[in-house]
């Protein structure tokens, strides 16, 4: 059995940060790191963003994240199948060993899939770096990819896919591209982006079925049609990968349930990034599955892990980017709200408020306003004492 003082289930981002965070106080404990990826960590958004716009965009300076520096110990390619909390040690699937003095779960979210079809080489649930080298190669030669979700992976990667020469279209339920983030005329103009660019739009469609067989994939839609494809990239979100902390006994809801010191029920296990259900000063008790959180909150994990005790106390932003426009925010934002609209130039520069049924903001669309993320925080955290008729003007570009 190998111990480490340190143990960090999850090779992801939140592992890389936490490693960091640890290294701040404590330049000599031992940092484990068991990872189902056979990749060392790596900066994600990059998978769907500047991999696709930058040629110049070097994966060895850019994107790989040398979580080595740490003096980390990485074990890639496997699942932790058990954890056991009284002896203090983790399992993995090839019946090795591994202790710890402090846990950390960082295990992030399991992708939906679609009816029939199980991930493959055509069939990529984008998760990965090695979901982008297949992405890659199919948008290289030029092949038809369906792309099956238009929330926020969808429609980066769509956007990626047909800049780079690849013929794609695009499945939704929605009757708008967007049509349940933004507001009605704003969703239209984002969807005519995809128009302009030649993307195939199916909307108001879902795949009820699906086949792989030799030299491609085919879709059948609820409405009957099918659509034949070199490759599909899965876009449906994912599901927290809660499965190892319940089993362990830990409280799960949303996600894994900790403190405001990123504390789970064992004062020896903690969690973070996309599976971590979190008090935010701001906004509430949630779970956030952005990078800006992964980041912040994995350093303050690692931090705690070595002792900090320290709260949580940042409400992380998120950002898109997707062909001429894009956009940063913080909190919630869904079309199931009402929403008070700013604009300096209609659909193209301005400030979108989402207020709940008391009037209260819970989120902050900047598109095409940058660097005000500051900004759009102190608005929420001022929401009790902003009503509707003030927040016009309250954040320009």
């Amino acid at each position: 059995m190998t111990d480490h003082r340190y143990l960090i289930i999850g090779g992801g981002m939140v592992a890389d940060a936490a490693a960091r965070g640890i290294r701040e106080l404590d330049p000599d404990g031992s940092i484990g790191i068991i990872s189902e990826d056979v990749d060392r960590p790596y900066a994600r958004p990059a998978l769907s963003k500047k991999l696709w716009t930058d040629p110049a965009f070097d994966w060895d300076e850019k994107v790989d994240l040398h979580t080595e520096e740490t003096g980390a110990a990485f074990v890639l390619g496997t699942a932790v199948t058990s954890i056991d909390r009284a002896a203090k040690t983790v399992t993995t699937a090839d019946g090795q060993s591994y202790g710890y003095e402090r846990l950390l779960i960082a295990t992030g979210g399991k992708p939906r899939g679609l009816p029939g079809l199980a991930s493959s080489e055509r069939v990529l649930d984008y998760r990965s770096a090695s979901d982008y080298r297949h992405l890659r190669a199919f948008a290289d030669a030029g092949a038809h990819v369906v792309v099956v979700g238009g929330g926020y992976i969808g429609t980066e990667i769509t956007a990626g896919i047909v800049l780079n020469g690849a013929r794609v279209t695009l499945v939704d339920p929605d009757e708008v591209v967007g049509g349940r983030t933004f507001p009605d005329d704003l969703a239209r103009a984002f969807q005519q982006r995809f128009v302009d660019h030649d993307v195939e739009l199916r909307l108001g469609r879902r795949v009820s079925s699906g086949a792989e067989h030799e030299g491609g994939v085919t879709l059948t839609l609820d409405d009957g049609s099918v659509v034949e494809a070199d490759a599909v990239v899965v876009g449906l979100g994912i599901e927290p990968a809660t499965q190892l902390a319940s089993d362990a006994g830990l409280t799960v809801a949303d996600g894994i349930v900790v403190s405001s010191t990123l504390r789970t029920d064992d004062d020896s296990v903690f969690a973070a990034g996309d599976v971590a259900e979190y008090p935010d000063r701001i906004l509430g008790r949630r779970r956030v599955e952005h990078v800006d959180n992964a980041q912040h909150q994995g350093r303050q994990a690692g931090r705690n892990l070595a002792d900090a005790d320290e709260t949580y106390d940042y409400t992380p932003m998120y950002y898109s980017d997707v062909f001429d426009m894009g956009y940063e925010a913080v909190g919630q934002l869904s079309t199931s709200l009402h929403t008070v609209e700013d604009w300096q130039e209609p659909t193209v520069t301005g400030v979108v408020y989402y207020l709940d049924d008391d009037q209260l903001v819970r989120g902050v669309l900047l598109w095409n306003v940058w660097d005000k993320t500051d900004e759009a925080r102190k608005v929420l955290a001022e929401a009790h004492a902003l009503t509707p008729d003030m927040l016009r003007g309250r954040i320009t570009p």
